[in-house]
């Protein structure tokens, strides 16, 4: 059984900096060493020299849209897969609104088949709710899917569910997370016609955050937690955006009794409404970026706990889609192989502590997932490590993007700090631009 010393590192976890290396053994971690490490071990196992880099668990993404199968002229699982562990990300949960949807057990198990087959990274897929499948819903196995995903705002073809004794079924009698989109459907479409009467299809996407506003979101968001709370379900609400929705939340520890819980996405962190002007449609995601204070408030929130996972709501469109009218052109864009280097620049800008980044990207989402031994480093645990080099410069361009839509909001923006290698269940996927794809990632499990 091959043995992978990762040697001399920093190691970020459980909000601890200390220098170790990691004895790997298979898929799992064996020791932890915190100092001299024996001949021995060195001379028995690959090593690789982490002196100087920083170590962490890999990341756990629990919101990514990687658009097989039918919509794979945008994206494919195996491409958005390898673009996601080049940037650290080793376990990825993703959504149901592709071609079929994923809203029956037959085709939820098909797709869980193509990631066994073409998924360098780990995976779980989530079972789609619509207004007409709840029998198929409840079948759902909680040990090996990740949630239920509730649209109640914003998506394609049935998925939107807005009945009413749909909603209250589906919340009363899940015994699985539902994970929820949050936006008022009816007066989203109120501003939207507005806005087309004066300008047609050509409505300057400046105006997407004031046709998806903060009370939109607070609208729908409020509505989820009401549900929950007189269902007592376990509800997951999805890319908050707005500064007005942090009141609906507690920041209360993450545990098993915390049954209302939140995410942020990088972009909502990154961007505001002053972005638009440059990066056009680019930037148009669902729900839309919006103010600077809004931005402000949201980082606020996950320094202080009341968001408690960040994630990227990865979600590649073409650029000619994304060069379309703005009543035509596609929400979304590609995140996941830069999700952690946003967050490394915001720590760079002393906003953000390379404790509290590992905490909501790879502690937070196996702990509120109930994911089995990931997430942290320790021993007995699963082998899902990202190296970094904290003071590494580079451009992000056309020859290291590697999502299938070949582009990224972050194009021509030098970061500071980079994924050097990425180990998953034990073995070394990548290592300074090279992949070995002989291994693939495994079906993520759950303790519940």
């Amino acid at each position: 059984m091959e043995k992978i010393l990762v040697l001399n590192g920093t190691i970020i976890n459980e909000n601890v900096a200390k220098t170790g290396s990691i004895l790997i053994v298979g898929n799992k971690i064996l020791k932890i060493i915190e100092g001299t490490v024996s001949q021995d071990i060195i001379k028995n196992a690959k090593c690789i020299d982490a002196s100087g880099k920083i170590v962490i668990p890999g990341i756990i993404d629990d919101q990514v849209h990687f658009r097989e199968p039918g919509l794979t002229h945008k994206g494919e699982i195996y491409t958005e897969a390898k673009a996601a562990i080049a940037g650290g990300v080793t376990s990825f949960m993703e959504m149901p609104n592709t071609n079929p949807q994923t809203t029956t057990q037959e085709l939820l198990e098909q797709k869980y088949k193509i990631g066994s087959q073409n998924s360098l990274a780990n995976y779980s897929f989530y079972m789609g709710a619509t207004n007409d499948n709840l029998d198929e819903v409840l079948k759902t196995n909680p040990k090996n899917v990740c949630g239920i995903k509730l649209f109640m705002g914003s998506s394609t073809g049935n998925m939107l569910v807005d009945n009413k004794e749909t909603l209250e079924n589906i919340f009363a009698k899940s015994k699985l997370l539902i994970a929820v989109h949050c936006e008022d459907e009816p007066s989203i479409k109120a501003k939207l016609a507005h806005y087309k009467e004066i300008y047609g299809d050509n409505i300057p996407v400046k105006l997407h955050p004031f046709i998806r506003d903060a009370d939109s979101c607070y609208l729908s968001s409020s509505l989820a937690i009401e549900l929950a709370k007189k269902h007592n379900t376990r509800l997951h609400i999805l890319h908050l955006s707005s500064a007005k929705e942090m009141s609906l939340f507690s920041n209360a520890p993450v545990n098993k009794n915390k049954r209302i819980t939140s995410e942020v996405c990088v972009h909502h962190l990154w961007f505001d409404d002053s972005d638009y002007e440059k990066y056009g449609n680019r930037i148009k995601w669902n729900p839309a970026i919006k103010s600077k204070i809004d931005k402000e408030k949201l980082l606020e929130a996950v320094l202080d706990n009341t968001l408690d996972i960040i994630a990227t709501d990865h979600a590649p469109h073409t650029l000619d889609e994304k060069n379309n009218p703005y009543t035509k052109a596609p929400s979304g864009g590609p995140l996941v192989q830069h999700s952690l280097n946003v967050m490394l620049e915001l720590f760079h800008q002393g906003k953000i502590s390379l404790e509290k980044i590992v905490e909501k990207m790879c502690h937070t989402p196996a702990d509120l997932f109930d994911v089995d031994k990931r997430g942290y480093i320790r021993e007995d645990y699963y082998a899902d490590i990202a190296i970094i080099d904290l003071q590494s410069k580079w451009t992000v361009d056309q020859n290291n993007i590697l999502y299938k839509c070949k582009w990224s909001p972050f194009e021509g923006y030098e970061f500071t700090g980079k994924v050097t290698q990425t180990i998953v269940n034990g073995n070394l996927v990548y290592d300074n631009g090279r992949f070995d794809e002989s291994i693939k990632g495994k079906r993520l499990e759950f303790n519940r």
